[in-house]
C-alpha cells in the first residue's frame, strides 16, 4: 500500500496529518479534573486510529472521489476519508472487546481496552463513530449530496451493515456455513463499510450523481470487499502474529467459519483472484481517473498482512 511512486503514498501523508489534527483538539474546560479525563479519552481515540493501519477505506474514498471528478486532496475529500477511518477504527475497538472477539493485539500494538481499560474502549468506539458522522455532515459538500452520504454510512454501520454482520459472526461460531451464507455475512461485516467508502467518495465528485458511474463504482466496491475478506481469511490461517499485527489463527481457534475452512487455501486464493478480475472489470468504463482504485485493488488482493 505504500510502495514507492504512484499516488497512494502522496495521498496517505495528508490523510494521516488530517487525522492527527482532528484527533488532537484543544480541550476547553474550566475544570482541571474534567480536562484530565477528556485528555485521556482523546489519547485513547488516537491510539485506536493512529496506531498503524493501511487506511484502506480512506484511500478508497479518495480514489472514488477522483474517479468522479473531485480533488482527492481537497478539504472535503480528506474530511470524508477521515470520517471513514474513524468509523472503521470504532468497529475494530469494539470488535476487540472481551465481550466480542477478546483480542489483545491490533496493528502490532495492545488493543485499546488493554492499553487503557474496557470502559474507555467502549467510549472510544462511541466517540469515533459520532465523530465520523460529524465529519460527513460538516465536510462542505452540498446538502443534496450530504444526505445520501450520511445514509450510506448509517446503513454500513447499523443492523444492515457491520453491526448485523457482527451479530451473525457471533451467532455462527462452531457452525458450518455454505459459501453463499458466508458471503452474505461478510458483505455486512466487512463489505458494507468498503462499499460506503466508495459510494461516499463518488458522491463527492461532480459526476457522482451519474447513475451508471455510481453503479459501476458500487459494484467494484462490493467485489473488492469480498476479495479483501477472502485474503484476510487466508492470511489469518497462514501468517504469523508478528506479520499480521494481530493474533494469528484466532478464527480457527474460535471455531469461526472462514473461506479457508470452507474452500481450502488453493481454492480460496483462486476465488480471491477471480473477484479481483471482476472488480477491475467493473471499472472498464473509467479511464486513468480510476487508476488509484485499480492500484488499491491490486495491493489488497496481493497483500501479505
Amino acid at each position: 500500500m505504500t510502495q514507492e511512486g504512484g499516488l497512494l503514498p502522496q495521498w496517505r501523508a495528508p490523510l494521516e496529518s488530517r487525522l492527527l489534527l482532528l484527533l488532537s483538539p484543544e480541550i476547553s474546560t474550566r475544570c482541571e479534573a474534567s480536562k484530565l479525563h477528556l485528555s485521556r479519552l482523546w489519547a485513547a481515540m488516537r491510539h485506536g486510529v493512529l496506531n498503524g493501519g493501511k487506511r484502506v477505506r480512506g484511500l478508497l474514498l479518495m480514489g472514488a472521489a477522483r474517479a468522479t471528478g473531485a480533488d482527492p486532496l481537497s478539504q472535503t475529500s480528506l474530511d470524508l476519508a477521515c470520517a471513514l477511518e474513524c468509523v472503521h477504527a470504532f468497529s475494530l475497538v469494539h470488535d476487540d472487546l472481551p465481550c466480542m472477539d477478546d483480542d489483545a493485539l491490533r496493528r502490532g500494538q495492545p488493543t485499546v481496552h488493554v492499553a487503557f481499560d474496557e470502559a474507555t474502549a467502549l467510549l472510544v468506539g462511541d466517540a469515533l463513530q459520532t465523530l465520523g458522522f460529524e465529519l460527513v455532515t460538516s465536510c462542505g459538500a452540498p446538502p443534496e449530496r450530504c444526505l445520501p452520504m450520511v445514509r450510506s454510512l448509517a446503513q454500513a454501520t447499523g443492523a444492515t451493515g457491520m453491526a448485523g454482520g457482527q451479530a451473525v459472526d457471533i451467532g455462527v461460531v462452531g457452525q458450518t456455513m455454505t459459501q453463499a451464507e458466508l458471503e452474505d455475512m461478510h458483505r455486512l461485516k466487512t463489505g458494507a463499510l468498503i462499499r460506503a467508502a466508495v459510494q461516499i467518495g463518488a458522491l463527492a465528485g461532480p459526476h457522482g450523481s451519474d447513475s451508471q458511474a455510481f453503479g459501476a463504482l458500487t459494484r467494484f466496491a462490493e467485489l473488492l470487499g469480498l476479495a479483501f475478506q477472502v485474503v484476510d481469511d487466508i492470511l489469518d490461517a497462514q501468517s504469523d502474529t508478528q506479520t499480521l499485527g494481530k493474533t494469528a489463527g484466532k478464527d480457527r481457534e474460535n471455531g469461526k467459519p472462514t473461506f479457508i475452512s470452507l474452500l481450502g487455501p488453493v481454492a480460496s486464493r483462486d476465488y480471491a483472484a477471480q473477484l479481483h478480475v471482476q472488480a477491475l472489470a467493473a471499472l472498464e468504463t473509467f479511464g486513468a481517473e480510476a487508476d488509484p482504485l485499480r492500484e488499491i485493488a491490486h495491493a489488497l488482493t496481493r497483500r501479505a498482512h
